[in-house]
Formats: C-alpha cells, structure tokens, sequence
C-alpha cells in the first residue's frame, strides 16, 4: 500500500504515522506546492505540486497517483477538499481510493453558514450566528445576543481572519476590516459570490473547548469518537491537550458521524458547558488536534490503510486511554540548498549529489520529484 499525503506543510508527523503502518512493501508519498515544506523532509518520495488554484492540479496529482501506484491517498487542506471531490471517480478509476467525502458534506463543512443551519436543523447546540451586520446589531439591541462577539469568514480555514469585538462602537470598524482583509485572501473566487455576507458574527461560547476526532469507515460508516480537552492553543491549532473519555462527547460524535456520513476522520470543535456539548466547526480531514489522540494510543492511519485493503481493522487502534496529557514542539528540518545552483536543481526536482550526501548524513534523505 502507497499513501500519498497531500499539502503535506508541516505535518511530519502524519508522515510518520502513515510510515509506520505502511509495511516493508510500502511507501510514504507526500505532496505541496512548496519546495520547503518540512513534510517532505521524512516522505520516501516527495512530488512539488501545481498551486491549488491552477487549472491542471487535478491532472496532475492524477498522474503522480497513477505513476506512483498511490492506493490510498490523504488530503490535507480545506481549499483542496471540493476539488477531490468532484473528481472522485477518476481517482477511483486508477485505484486510489481518496479520504474524501461527498461534495454536499464537504460544502456543508466549509461554508460555515451552512455548518450553522445543519446544526440547529438537527437540533444540536451551536453558537447564534449572524450572516450580516444589520442582524447582529438588530439581535444586541433586542437581547439576541451579548459581548464579547466573533467574527470569522465564512469560508475560511484554521484561525484565518478571526477576530474579538467587545462593544457596539467596535462591531462596524472590525467587519468592515475584516471584509477587507478577506477580498484580499486566497480563498478561491468563487467564494466572494455573495461579498456582503462572506464575514460571519458569532456568539462566543462558554465552556471548555474540545477537539474530537470523529471516525468513520471508508464507506461513511460511523466507528468511534476520540475526544480531548484543549489545553492551549497555537495559530489556530491545537498545541497541548488532554485526552478525555465522555458520555456525551461521544454521543455527539456518534450523532454527527451518522448524519454526515463522512469518509474517514471528521475534525470537530466543541464547547462543553455543564452538560451542554455545542459545535463551534467541523472538518472533514485530519485536524491539528489528532497526534494528541495517537499519542494516547489510538492509529486511524493504521485503520485507514487497513479500510483501503478491504481489511478489518484491529479495534485497538480505534480507542484511547483517558487522561494523556501531550504538548507539541518544534524541530528543524534543513531544506535548502546552499547556493544558488543547488536550488535550481531542487526546483527541477533533482537532488544535487553533494547536497543529498548532506541529508543522508543529518538524516533520511528523501526522493524528490517534480510534476513540472
């Protein structure tokens, strides 16, 4: 089995997971649109891939799929989602089977309006959300709602354009800086279709925040949920937590699992309160929160390899134990070359030979290619 780990960025560890449970026969493939992402420092091969927005993305992620004989692959970035997606089935057609859900569940994720309306749909607690300026002054005034308020992008992705407003005088300065800042961002165009609605404003929830990872099966089946309390956070991202084992977490797991119908893990943030469990976001791909889930002695890489060969997979890797504080850390990973000949050939997606003599003595040196 070939797993191939796509906008790879930063996420090392994944690389390793996936390493780890690939077998002697195996490989580890990761992907991004930059040269220096760290990830494809501990991939056994490493592709340099097209930006996202680039009409022959899609084409190309094929071919290396094909090309490499990817069995599984792993998609790592929100804006990437929709795109594999809606070509599912030409992945299919040469055996890679994707982590990638429906294009109604992803929409239904990304677009966090519609997060909001599926959630109060079915009845499961969420913050009071407004999709316009005028509906949240119009709810403070009537006791709707209080301060602090969030505002956040509609479409966005980890802590992107997030912002506090603490009074009334605040709320009109702070969206209209934070439409401006979104009409500059990279998310696709496609998203700035209703400009006048693309900043959310949000409640803040009280409470504990919590992060589960939500697994079902390749086929949308609900499995397990692995729950953890947000110690600290870091840019949006989980950097310490502890794992927890709760009634209701995991009731609220099983009840998104169901009705989302997911493939794979589905990232979610909770509020918990009392004995209220709200839904701040939901993701459907591997979260920043998960190492901290494998650390605790759970393996959905295991599992995942193990759907994709049409295996069971061992109920162990699907469990963890309560009570396992973890932190994450940084390292360094050289990835330049040193001159400005040597960086040509990386950009060609060759390895000087003296430049790769260097990385076998610090560490793995991986294979590096270019769909270029």
């Amino acid at each position: 089995m070939n797993v191939l780990l796509t906008c790879a960025g930063r996420r090392n560890y994944l690389v390793q997971f996936f390493r780890d449970v690939v077998g002697p026969e195996g490989r580890v493939l990761a992907a991004d649109t930059c040269a220096h992402a760290p990830a494809l420092r501990d991939a056994d091969v490493a592709f340099i891939l097209p930006p996202l927005g680039d009409p022959g993305y899609i084409d190309r992620l094929l071919a290396v799929c094909r090309d490499e004989r990817v069995g599984l692959l792993i998609p790592l970035n929100d804006f990437e989602l929709p795109l594999l997606a809606a070509n599912l089935a030409r992945f299919l057609a040469i055996g890679t089977t994707p982590m990638i859900s429906s294009p109604a569940v992803i929409e239904r994720c990304f677009d966090k309006w519609a997060t909001f309306t599926f959630l109060r749909a079915n009845g499961i607690p969420t913050p009071q959300t407004y999709l316009t300026l005028d509906a949240a002054r119009d709810a403070l005034v009537c006791g709707e709602v209080a301060f602090p308020l969030v505002l956040k992008p509609r479409w966005g992705s980890g802590s992107f354009g997030i912002e506090y407003v603490w009074a009334m005088d605040e709320l009109a300065l702070v969206h209209a800086l934070a439409m401006r800042r979104y009409a500059r961002s990279v998310v696709p165009d496609r998203r700035v279709a209703a400009p006048d609605a693309a900043i959310l404003i949000q409640a803040r929830l009280p409470g504990a925040e919590h992060g589960l990872d939500i697994v079902n099966d390749l086929a949308g089946r609900y499995v397990c949920t692995l729950a953890k309390r947000k110690l600290m956070m870091r840019s949006g991202g989980t950097d310490r937590a502890v794992t927890t084992r709760h009634a209701g977490l995991e009731r609220l797991g099983a009840q998104l699992g169901g009705l989302l119908g997911h493939v794979g893990i589905l990232d979610c943030d909770v509020f918990l309160h009392g004995d209220t469990c709200a839904v701040l976001e939901m993701n459907p791909r591997f979260g920043g929160g998960y190492p901290f889930s494998h650390a605790a002695g759970a393996n959905v890489p295991a599992a995942l390899v193990a759907w994709a060969r049409g295996e069971t997979p061992n109920p162990a890797w699907l469990t963890i134990a309560p009570c396992v504080t973890a932190s994450k850390y940084d390292r360094i990973a050289v990835m330049e070359p040193h001159n400005a000949a040597m960086l040509d050939t990386w950009r060609e997606g060759r390895l000087n030979p003296r430049y790769k003599s260097f990385l076998r003595k610090t560490k793995h040196a991986p294979t590096i290619s270019s769909t270029r």
